[in-house]
């Protein structure tokens, strides 16, 4: 089976080794789509020789729409779709290699012999009656997308609490088979077949930095507010209140105390803190448009 990398690219010089160096020896194609980068990311992508392949377009807010454009230039029979901070494991490579190549029969009794195979299901439950998600659920059939669990590196240790594991996401698809809405920055792949899950974690280095980490909750607050635009979220107290302090307090507390990100020590609290402010700082933004 041809096995294709997909990435979307802006800026990303300092990251764009994580993918590269890590699915270089067991791809057959790197098929990049850059937002006009002015850093070096396109000299270091080219470094990497003949497999691959960069096509230059603009730098869209929405971002899930260049890496559906990255999925429609790969040629593969299956697609790799990751972003520019995200590295394969050794052992994650041999997974990939090895259920692409598995015959359907095979493929079910692996499925279902997963060490995590209870929490995976559990959090994909949670994925797809998400309101982006709802009207994508699968039509479970034959598997034509993996869900492959993420540990996120937020400054200095990977979080397994507070939610933040799993965090499982659809980057392993057959081509021509699932595709990227493009309607919300939540959203996963809607996907026109069965789902399932590889074992071992891609490793996601969104937050090194805490200026990494700001930088990209800023991105994610102005997509929100957006959103609001669109869906002409209702501007009153009711909803001040909601996001401002409900919301927040809900989100803080829920990731702390029911999902123990506590026990990820400083950097879990920090992670839980910040991250419930992104609901008034969008709305709040929202309020004075």
């Amino acid at each position: 089976m041809k096995l294709s990398l997909c990435l979307a690219a802006h800026n990303e010089a300092a990251n764009i080794h994580y993918p590269l160096d890590s699915c270089i020896d067991f791809v057959d194609e790197i098929v990049i789509v850059d937002g006009r980068s002015t850093d070096k990311t396109v000299e270091i992508a080219k470094s990497y020789g003949p497999k691959v392949k960069v096509y230059a377009t603009d730098n869209l807010p929405m971002f899930h729409i260049n890496k559906q454009k990255a999925l429609d230039h790969a040629t593969g029979d299956w697609l790799l779709q990751l972003d520019a901070d995200e590295e394969v494991s050794s052992e994650l490579a041999k997974e990939i290699v090895k259920v692409i190549n598995m015959p359907v029969k095979k493929l079910e009794e692996y499925e279902n012999s997963l060490p995590e195979r209870e929490l995976f299901l559990r959090n994909e439950d949670v994925i797809v009656k998400s309101p982006p998600n709802r009207q994508f659920r699968n039509d479970k059939e034959t598997i034509v997308a993996f869900y492959l669990p993420r540990l996120n590196y937020f400054l200095g240790k990977f979080l397994r609490y507070g939610g933040q594991y799993p965090d499982g996401s659809i980057r392993l698809i057959r081509k021509g088979k699932a595709h990227f809405p493009c309607r919300d920055v939540h959203e996963v792949m809607a996907v026109g077949g069965a789902t399932g899950w590889l074992q071992h974690p891609l490793l996601h280095y969104d937050s090194p930095t805490f200026g990494r980490y700001i930088a990209r909750n800023n991105r994610y607050i102005n997509l929100m507010v957006e959103e609001y635009k669109r869906d002409k979220k209702p501007k009153n107290i009711v909803e001040l209140l909601n996001c401002c302090i409900v919301a927040p307090l809900a989100w803080f507390f829920g990731t702390q105390i029911r999902n123990k990100g506590i026990l990820d020590g400083w950097q879990g609290i920090v992670f839980s803190f910040f991250s419930a402010l992104r609901f008034p700082r969008a709305y709040i933004k929202y309020l004075l448009k």
